[in-house]
């Protein structure tokens, strides 16, 4: 497809059974930005007739993926339905409230940095506290430390400086941002083939940022717009088997990076470190 896109603005939701959360972040959406968009629902087999429902609303599609094919590639999808006039796409996900001018604060932004090709606002948890969306791409030590004792050593080093907990919240450039909304240029997204859909869930954000930035675009963080983020809502009912999904994304990213037989001990070591992370939380959960 062409690069030279024009300037309409699109929003692509990934549903899957979003129960009441995709009217309210439909609702806040209307005044997010004051120019006009469409919105795609990329739907990933939904059976609470949500999406459906919405579908109703003027100006917005929905898309069957025909299955649960995950974020990346829903995501992907409902973006491959948009036209050349859709130069700027909007990925969300349905459990998010927009804050009034959000979109159109990201977009201000983006004049800022003409290199800039996904800008990412201040997600805040429903309990006010700012969640860190704007991360580091984990090294292999940093990355390594993270994943296997970040949920049992909350304050380690390693997470601490993944998650960029010092660092000021001012509008600057990240290794990646958080997925569950994001601005992107559409000419940045299409250059690396949008999201990896190896990639059930989990990590996905993080690999389309590391890609950005190594094809020349900025991942930017812009606090002054900001969402909040009702997570959880489509895997409460899976935690166990969204864990392992998260290990597996985890192990995949680290082992894209580091190939060839010289780093064979490391992926192993990861794999065995991630395994018994795995385990651990099993037993505290059950």
């Amino acid at each position: 497809m062409s690069e030279d896109y024009g300037q309409e603005l699109a929003v692509v939701i990934v549903t899957y059974s979003p129960g009441e959360t995709l009217e309210r972040c439909l609702d806040t959406l209307e005044k997010a930005t004051t120019r006009p968009y469409s919105v795609v629902l990329a739907d990933n087999g939904s059976v609470d007739g949500a999406p459906e429902k919405a579908a109703a609303r003027p100006g917005v599609t929905l898309l069957h993926t025909g299955g649960n094919l995950g974020y990346g590639t829903a995501a992907n999808r409902g973006v491959a339905t948009l036209g050349a006039e859709y130069g700027w796409i909007v990925v969300a996900n349905p459990d998010l409230e927009f804050g009034a001018g959000s979109l159109d604060v990201l977009l201000e932004a983006a004049t800022r940095w003409p290199r800039g090709g996904a800008f990412g606002p201040l997600i805040r948890e429903p309990s006010g506290v700012v969640y860190p969306s704007a991360r580091l791409v984990p090294s292999l030590g940093k990355g390594i430390g993270h994943a296997v004792v970040g949920r049992v050593w909350a304050g380690n080093p390693w997470t601490r400086a993944y998650k960029q907990s010092s660092t000021s919240v001012v509008e600057r450039e990240a290794g990646w941002l958080s997925g569950s909304c994001l601005l992107m240029r559409r000419s940045a997204f299409d250059s690396v083939d949008g999201f990896d859909p190896r990639y059930f869930m989990y990590f996905e954000d993080v690999d389309l940022g590391d890609r950005l930035s190594r094809a020349g675009w900025q991942n930017v963080y812009v606090p002054s717009a900001e969402v909040v983020h009702i997570q959880g809502h489509s895997t409460a009912q899976a935690s166990a088997r969204m864990l392992a999904v998260h290990h597996e994304s985890a192990y995949r990213f680290i082992a894209d990076r580091h190939q060839g037989v010289r780093w064979a001990p490391v992926r192993a070591g990861v794999r065995a470190g991630l395994a018994l992370r795995l385990k651990v939380e099993g037993r505290r959960k059950g």
